[in-house]
């Protein structure tokens, strides 16, 4: 072969490699950017809302809501023909479902490990404080003597999909770990859309992985507590980065009651029956699923400062953040080790 013929095939080479390139760089410059997309919207008598980027622009808001529907069919105490609802009516024929056995197999796991403080037999007991979805009556202290025979995580297992009760007055109470739940069944959906940058919140619940639009970790807000269920202020204790983790809070200074100038908090410990009294004023935590975070921060509002920090040393890959108050009446902050880690201010 002659070098004219060489040059040539090397110049024609060229040519077509510069056309690819050129055409690729124009293809790229005209593909519209894909924007992060944000739902809102209300769920489990409360509200949700999800900011997520989708490979494709896909807009998911539709199917999450549809999710949603399908979670409140299982854990739904509102909902009359929920999986729940008809396991506290005593209807022989329900069988548990997906949704609610991880619900179940969590609420066991943190009542062992918290020596019953955590307990989703406790219905009948915040129904009869009027804070749960039955009557609202709070002219008097309930007659606990004939609630607490039917008080007890022990009293009730989980068989080939039938929750098996030592008696038909044990009911169940979920609502501490439905919507952190929900809020992991969301997440889940999102990942299985594509969607590696997201967070989800639900009802206070959230669970964050990847980057926020700005391209930084997602920014949270720990409320301090203002003793003022009505109150729209929001002050914040402190501020968290977070990724790739779930974080809730529960405190007593949202859902209570006063009567004869005592409070009473929405907090039931089911071992004694009475709305808890101590120095505890708020408790977050973060934990690798939001169910899990949601399920230990109750059950450390229960326990208190002291047995909640030592708890939360036992278990992998979770820390806690408490707001208490302290012999003065002022307000003081302890936190685990691990979370110094997501204190950004």
């Amino acid at each position: 072969m002659n070098k004219k013929v060489i040059l040539s095939l090397i110049i024609g080479s060229v040519f077509l490699v510069a056309a690819f390139v050129y055409k690729y760089f124009e293809n790229a410059s005209t593909k519209p950017k894909v924007e992060y997309i944000h739902n809102e919207g209300k769920t489990q008598g409360t509200f949700y809302s999800a900011t997520y980027l989708q490979p494709e622009g896909i807009d998911l808001q539709s199917k999450i809501e549809e999710k949603l529907q399908q979670f409140d069919l299982s854990l739904s105490t509102y909902n009359p023909n929920s999986i729940i609802s008809q396991i506290n009516k005593n209807v022989d024929t329900v069988k548990t479902d997906i949704y609610f056995d991880e619900m179940y197999a969590m609420a066991r796991s943190v009542s062992e490990k918290t020596n019953g403080a955590f307990d989703i037999t406790v219905a009948p007991l915040v129904n009869a404080w009027g804070f749960g979805f039955g009557n609202h009556k709070r002219d008097k202290d309930p007659d606990l003597k004939s609630i607490l025979p039917y008080i007890g995580y022990k009293k009730i297992k989980l068989e080939n999909h039938k929750i098996i009760k030592e008696n038909p007055h044990i009911e169940l109470d979920a609502s501490a770990l439905a919507q952190g739940q929900s809020t992991d069944v969301i997440s889940k959906f999102l990942e299985e859309n594509g969607c590696t940058q997201y967070m989800v919140e639900i009802g206070g619940e959230v669970m964050c992985k990847g980057l926020n639009p700005k391209g930084e970790k997602w920014r949270i807000g720990i409320d301090k507590p203002i003793d003022e269920p009505t109150s729209m202020e929001q002050d914040f204790q402190t501020i968290v980065a977070i990724s790739g983790v779930a974080i809730n809070t529960s405190g007593n200074y949202r859902q209570f009651y006063y009567r004869d100038g005592k409070k009473y908090a929405h907090e039931i410990d089911p071992r004694s029956g009475y709305p808890v009294v101590h120095s505890l004023l708020s408790a977050t935590v973060v934990a690798p699923t939001c169910i899990q975070a949601d399920a230990y921060a109750t059950a450390f509002m229960i326990l208190g400062v002291d047995s909640a920090l030592q708890i939360c040393k036992t278990i992998p890959d979770m820390e806690c953040y408490l707001i208490y108050s302290d012999k003065n009446g002022k307000n003081k902050v302890v936190y685990t080790e691990g979370f110094k880690k997501y204190i950004t201010e």
